[in-house]
C-alpha cells in the first residue's frame, strides 16, 4: 500500500475537507474528509478524541478520522478480496479509494471489474469501472481511478 500521507492527500483531493456536519450528494450526514456518520458512526474512542462534533471539527481531527477510515477500508478489502495484497500499491489504492467512497458492499458488486483485475486484465477492469453508475456519479474521480487501475499512474 502506498504511504498513508499520500493516501490522505489523494482522499483529500477527492473528498475535500468540511469542518461541520453536512449532507453529502448521496444524502448522508458527513463531516471532515468524507466521514459518513450514518453508515460509519463515530466509535467511543473517536468520540473521546474528537469530542462534540455538533459545532464542527478541526483539520487535525478530520485527519484522525480519515486515518481510522483508511485502516478500516484496508481491513475490509483484505478480508473480502483474497488477492488484494497481490496487487501493486497503486491498484490497491484504487480499490481503497472506491471502498472509501461507496463502501465495501457496493465495491464487491463490481464483479466484472474485480474479476478482470484478478486475471490481470487491467484495461478491461478500467472499462468496467467507467461504465458504472459510480463513474457517472463521481466523474473525474472515477476517470482518475480507472486510469490508475489501467496504467498504475496517478494523474492529478
Amino acid at each position: 500500500m502506498i504511504a498513508l500521507d499520500e493516501i490522505q492527500k489523494r482522499l483529500l483531493l477527492h473528498e475535500g475537507a468540511v469542518d461541520h456536519i453536512y449532507t453529502c450528494p448521496a444524502g448522508y450526514k458527513t463531516i471532515g474528509i468524507g466521514r459518513n456518520l450514518e453508515t460509519n458512526p463515530l466509535t467511543a474512542k473517536e468520540k473521546e478524541v474528537v469530542g462534540d462534533i455538533s459545532h464542527g471539527i478541526t483539520l487535525d481531527k478530520a485527519l484522525y478520522l480519515l486515518r481510522n477510515d483508511v485502516k478500516r477500508c484496508e481491513k475490509e478489502l483484505s478480508d473480502n478480496i483474497s488477492w488484494f495484497y497481490q496487487l501493486d500499491d497503486e491498484r490497491q489504492y484504487a480499490l481503497l479509494d472506491m471502498c472509501f467512497n461507496m463502501g465495501i458492499k457496493k465495491l464487491l458488486g463490481f464483479k466484472r471489474m474485480l474479476g478482470a483485475m484478478f486475471i490481470g486484465d487491467f484495461r478491461g477492469a478500467a472499462k468496467e469501472c467507467l461504465m458504472s453508475k459510480y463513474a457517472r456519479d463521481v466523474g473525474k474521480r472515477a476517470k482518475r481511478i480507472a486510469t490508475l487501475i489501467e496504467t498504475e499512474i496517478w494523474a492529478k
